[in-house]
């Protein structure tokens, strides 16, 4: 049983999704200096270009981080403000990156789906790739708020688990 009040792990989502739109934030910024001081002007991407900048820009520097705090720092930003940590069944890098890769899947799929629909205006192979994501995203969230041991999908492959500091 893990006995986390609602409320301390909806500050650790609120105070980690701050985390994530500072980082998109910076990325936005850099994006627009390189775009008009650097290539003056918005260039022509192709889809899987597109596709290629928002996973090596936003989704894969995100995993990474979270992984770096999750192994090195015992939690994310959000987790060590809200007194939790992360705990290992068998600490590994890789139980890190397994958990965050699932935990930040559904926004990948989004990408995809919505990238693939800007290219296809909104196919139904766009639409099934974006409600996957919502679907999994809504799974995660589920598993995390129903179960006893307030596990997700990540936690229970990777063998971590969040508790009270």
């Amino acid at each position: 049983m893990n006995n986390i009040p609602f409320q301390i792990r909806l500050k650790e989502l609120f105070i980690d999704y701050l985390v994530i739109l500072a980082y998109l934030l910076i990325l936005m910024i850099v994006n627009l200096g390189i775009t008009f001081l650097i290539l003056d002007g918005i260039l022509e991407y192709t889809e899987i270009q597109t596709q290629l900048i928002a996973t090596f820009t936003s989704v894969i520097p995100i995993i990474l981080i979270f992984c770096y705090l999750d192994y090195y720092k015992n939690g994310s930003v959000g987790k060590r403000v809200s007194g939790l940590k992360l705990i290992y069944k068998r600490r590994r890098y890789r139980s890190s990156l397994t958990r965050n890769v699932i935990k930040f899947l559904p926004w990948q799929l989004g990408h995809i789906g919505v990238i693939h629909g800007m290219y296809s205006d909104f196919s139904i192979t766009a639409i099934v790739i974006m409600n996957s994501g919502i679907l999994l995203g809504l799974i995660l969230l589920s598993m995390g708020l129903s179960r006893k041991d307030k596990r997700h999908l990540g936690d229970m492959i990777a063998g971590t688990k969040v508790l009270l500091h």
